[in-house]
């Protein structure tokens, strides 16, 4: 994407009085907002033969104001409002975050939105990115009345003086067709990244199961190793479950007052978000020298996510590979204290493999709440290298996971770039500080 710097500049450029905008171009029409919109917004607006209408069409659209379809489930239709493709719609309560836009359907909105009709001099393709910008969005939130960030309410009366600045309507076609390409491009650009991204994972994914179930050595003898989801192994490994390898144990169960304060705590949301545990955990309880005996945390330990509501979040694994001293651990996770006959680093790979995610999804049932039992949990199948392999396994992966993980860390830093270039590009467009070209 080329740079905003070097794309041409109006001829001219006047003072618009408003120091967040800065100069605009000298044939820009300086307008307050209710010259260019209409308030249409009515409650009780739509007659029974009109909601026969939406509701026989099976789907009543809301206006595309976040850029999501929402289907109305509620019955009571009396005071929602119609909305016409090309009108301009803002939630007023949302719209200081960004909660409007310019209509591509007809629909019904309900009453906690402001609909406006523009005016024929007003592109509604020019206005959807000039309204949207955060440069408009500021002034919604100057126009709203509220405590706090969790609501705040747009009024009408505030709103309509609000000073806008608009090209002639054939520029305004002119900026709305060069956006149009120049945001496909970029939008186009961060799906190829993302996709790239995927793929890394994916492959991280391959490289982790081969290894810790194949090894690293390509002309290694395998056999079957009894287990259908892990297939062949190494012929010189051997398999046993986990209840043979170590102990088990759930988490410690309290109060909401015995947490907050004491001696290190290590949550559900420490496992779930790493598959190292932190050094530090910022979690506090006040445990005891007996809990913090029964419930410790040691180096070589593996802390598994025990309940959840969705299958997809148990079985989660997280490997303490140094010991967090006079800590305990939550009663939504599974300690499991493993014998030397496993490596730390090995199993930070083998317990986060994909093939345990099918293992954990496929044998859980779910009632109310998803739950990994200790009997579950005890019968998983673990490969057993011998511990030098295990350490030379461990060693690869790491070295090929910060690989991946670096170079998904480009793509991220990419994207986030695309995305920041396409905001700026839009505000420079709409509020002339570039002049953009025609686009046949």
């Amino acid at each position: 994407m080329s740079g905003l710097e070097a794309m041409p500049k109006y001829e001219a450029y006047k003072d618009s009085g408003i120091g967040w905008l800065g100069a605009v171009p000298c044939h820009w029409s300086n307008v307050p907002l209710c010259s260019k919109t209409t308030l249409t917004s009515v409650t009780n607006c739509i007659d029974r033969e009109l909601l026969s209408v939406y509701l026989n069409q099976g789907v009543i659209r809301f206006a595309d104001v976040t850029e999501k379809r929402t289907n109305v489930t509620s019955l009571d239709l009396s005071k929602y409002q119609a909305v016409n493709a090309g009108d301009f719609v803002l939630n007023n309560q949302q719209a200081w975050r960004g909660s409007v836009g310019v209509s591509n359907y007809e629909g019904i909105v309900s009453p906690a939105y402001l609909i406006l009709k523009l005016s024929s001099d007003l592109n509604p393709h020019f206005a959807n990115y000039y309204f949207r910008d955060g440069s408009m969005v500021s002034q919604y939130l100057i126009c709203s009345k509220g405590v706090g960030t969790i609501q705040r309410n747009l009024y009408w009366p505030q709103l309509k003086r609000v000073k806008i600045f608009i090209p002639p309507l054939q520029e305004q076609t002119t900026i709305a067709n060069f956006l149009d390409k120049k945001t496909a491009q970029i939008d186009e650009a961060v799906t190829i990244k993302q996709k790239q991204i995927e793929l890394l994972k994916e492959r991280k994914q391959i490289l982790i199961q081969k290894a810790v179930t194949q090894g690293l050595d390509p002309n290694v003898p395998l056999r079957d190793s009894g287990v259908d989801w892990i297939g062949e192994i190494p012929e010189h490994w051997n398999v046993k479950k986990l209840r043979y390898l170590g102990i088990t144990q759930n988490g410690i169960s309290a109060g909401a007052e015995y947490f907050g304060s004491g001696f290190p705590f290590v949550s559900y949301g420490d496992v779930y978000k790493n598959r190292q545990l932190p050094i530090e955990v910022k979690g506090l309880a006040k445990s005891t020298i007996n809990d913090r005996k029964q419930y410790s945390i040691q180096e070589n330990d593996v802390l598994f996510t025990r309940t959840s509501e969705t299958i997809e979040e148990i079985g989660f694994a997280s490997i303490c590979m140094k010991t967090i001293s006079e800590s305990t651990f939550a009663g939504f996770l599974i300690r499991f204290r493993p014998t030397n006959k496993l490596f730390k680093g090995f199993s930070k790979y083998y317990f986060n493999s994909g093939m345990m995610r099918e293992y954990f999804v496929k044998e859980m049932n779910l009632v109310i709440r998803a739950s990994l039992s200790q009997e579950l949990l005890k019968n998983l199948p673990v490969l057993l290298p011998p511990l030098e392999e295990q350490e030379q396994i461990f060693n690869y992966l790491e070295s090929v996971s910060t690989k991946i993980e670096q170079s998904i860390e480009t793509h991220e830093q990419q994207i986030k770039n695309l995305k920041e270039y396409k905001t700026t590009l839009i505000n420079s467009a709409v509020t002339g500080k570039i002049k953009v070209p025609n686009i046949n």
